[in-house]
């Protein structure tokens, strides 16, 4: 049986993972727990989004700041924007970091410099391609696809609704985003240059798809919305289309609200509104307990880089590290 370490927070987990390998946590008053020293680093925290090389916490807050974070719990402010909330915040390789405020998305380059991208619409999230020449943002009506280097007209991605999520495969042949009706959106990105690709409508869900995970070498892609773990496939040219997903972890009592790929194994972590996890395998659906039922659903959850421990938090301050 899995050793579980547990925390309790007077409030929402924005963040449960890693920070050179040691357990941190991150809540919305602010506050960042690593190991047993806890800082503050926001007046009111709103994302937060581990870098690539899981050596800093990168935060954005009320306080209109950008916060990293180390293990030690040296932190160092990126940028700032007054009277600004930063909602959204992305990672990307060799060091950069995007966040957003309304209809301003900034890239932070690893020199310091920022680069600013003004859109039409309010941001609703953002991330990088895999090799970081791109940020994609996603807003009313569809994505658009900035190159973070250099001054060009973005391409742009339409699908009517609103997109309130984004994420890129990591062989960077796909971007799919949430909605706010209850369905994922893809696009096959065939020519950078235009985006000319097929779209894919992944639709069926019960409830709004809140948290997406790639697993390890991206041939699913994981998400919440309903009483089981819908796993997409994406190891085909045309992605999902034609083919039925995968549905893992199946309860009839507790809908899921995060799921987290295993960094090297096809396993997802699967956690409830009830606040139970569970493990599952993509291939065979065996499962494995990981969290017996909690008080809250399961906000966040992120692996270790080894992918022999999973921190977890939840929105009433339940937190924890199972060690398998």
């Amino acid at each position: 049986m899995p050793e579980i370490a547990e925390n309790q927070f007077d409030t929402y987990v924005e963040f449960a993972g890693f920070i050179n390998g040691k357990p941190a946590f991150a809540t919305a008053d602010g506050s960042l727990k690593i190991d047993q020293s806890i800082i503050t680093t926001h007046d009111g925290l709103l994302s937060a989004s581990l870098s690539q090389d899981c050596k800093q916490l990168v935060t954005g807050g009320e306080d209109g700041k950008v916060m990293a974070t180390d293990g030690d719990g040296n932190t160092k402010l990126l940028a700032e924007l007054s009277h600004k909330w930063i909602d959204q915040i992305a990672t990307g390789p060799m060091g950069l970091v995007g966040f957003a405020s309304g209809r301003t998305a900034y890239v932070v380059n690893n020199d310091g410099t920022i680069k600013e991208f003004t859109h039409t619409r309010s941001i609703e999230g953002l991330c990088f391609a895999p090799k970081g020449k791109r940020l994609a943002i996603a807003r009313y009506n569809g994505v658009s696809l900035f190159w973070t280097g250099m001054d060009a007209d973005p391409v742009e991605l339409e699908w009517a609704g609103a997109h309130t999520d984004v994420t890129i495969s990591p062989n960077g042949k796909f971007i799919v985003t949430t909605m706010q009706e209850n369905a994922l959106h893809g696009w096959r990105i065939d020519n950078a240059a235009t985006g000319d690709g097929k779209h894919m409508r992944m639709t069926g869900y019960p409830a709004k798809v809140k948290s997406i995970s790639w697993s390890a070498k991206g041939k699913w892609l994981a998400s919440s919305g309903a009483e089981a773990a819908i796993c997409w496939p994406f190891s085909a040219k045309d992605g999902p289309m034609g083919k039925s997903p995968k549905e893992l972890g199946t309860r009839g009592n507790s809908m899921v609200t995060c799921v987290c790929c295993h960094p090297v194994k096809d396993v997802v972590a699967i956690g409830y509104a009830d606040g139970m996890i569970l493990a599952v395998k993509i291939d065979d659906a065996s499962e494995a307990v990981l969290r017996k039922i909690g008080k809250a659903p399961i906000s966040t959850m992120n692996w270790d880089q080894k992918g022999m421990r999973l921190a977890f938090g939840s929105e009433e301050g339940e937190a924890g590290i199972i060690t398998l």
